[in-house]
């Protein structure tokens, strides 16, 4: 199996349980706060990871590696937090669009300079991923309803950290992946605890734990598989792939709730399903 086919399956695999954890944390959104949901499922995850580091006597990786990591999953959870304010400032789906198209564009472009030019074929399928992604996540919005300019604005700085967090993960998996998800979720979880101090949720402390923690638990497999992805292939290829979760939680929703998706939904999975097959190659 040549390198990019196996960055692409492992990929894929990422995006599915990234998707399955979106599709969990959003039923969970609804009965709680979104941050605490998030919160809980960091912390448990952390914990998990530390007893697998510590039982299997996993031989800490240069400080450098944990340092990529740490800012990885400290950044990203803030990112994360940026996201859901913009979602909250009007209609949704030009600004999950513009974030999910940054989320791959950014280490898309760093690794054009990093890694070099990809061959055609892995080009052609790098550029019909991004095609996909942003049919996928852009839904119309309620003509009533105009997108703000601030939530714009967020939502890209949200898409940039996200991407960075791809970025700076490819860099931490050198030193091993159970360590680099460890400390990762470590610095996440501290980022989560400090917004919770800062801007704790009106609404009542409960019912997000068995949400929070499946969401958390597929989340953090999800960021293995991906770290895994970048550690055999290239870094665009397994983020472009990576990227395509939207659908996996689109999927579940047509599936368990009956939320049917809308015609550009189905023809940009069509084009992640011809993007996976070129980036196969």
């Amino acid at each position: 199996m040549s390198s990019s086919a196996a960055a692409a399956g492992l990929g894929l695999v990422s995006a599915a349980t990234w998707g399955g954890s979106d599709f969990v944390g959003g039923i969970g959104a609804r009965r709680a706060p979104a941050m605490l949901v998030v919160a809980s499922g960091h912390i448990f995850s952390l914990l998990v990871l530390l007893a697998l580091c510590q039982g299997m006597r996993l031989a800490l990786p240069g400080s450098h590696y944990l340092l990529y990591a740490a800012l990885g999953g400290f950044e990203g959870s803030l990112g994360l937090a940026v996201f859901y304010r913009a979602l909250a400032m009007g209609a949704m789906g030009l600004t999950a669009a513009l974030t999910g198209l940054l989320t791959a564009l950014v280490p898309v472009l760093f690794s054009l300079v990093h890694d070099g030019l990809p061959t055609p074929l892995t080009a052609a399928g790098l550029a019909l991923g991004l095609i996909a992604i942003w049919f996928i996540t852009c839904t119309p919005a309620n003509k009533a309803a105009a997108t703000p300019p601030m939530a714009l604005l967020l939502g890209a700085l949200a898409g940039i950290g996200f991407g960075s967090q791809l970025v700076l993960f490819k860099f931490a998996s050198v030193g091993g992946v159970l360590w680099t998800m460890t400390f990762a979720r470590a610095a996440g979880a501290l980022a989560m605890i400090l917004l919770l101090l800062v801007m704790p949720p009106k609404a009542p402390w409960r019912g997000f734990w068995f949400t929070g923690i499946l969401a958390g638990s597929l989340d953090t497999v999800g960021s293995l598989f991906y770290l895994r992805a970048t550690q055999v292939g290239r870094l665009d290829v397994a983020a472009v792939v990576c990227s395509l979760y939207p659908a996996g939680t689109i999927l579940l929703a047509a599936f368990v709730l009956r939320e049917r998706p809308t015609r550009r939904q189905v023809a940009g999975m069509v084009l992640a399903l011809s993007a996976v097959m070129l980036l196969s190659i």
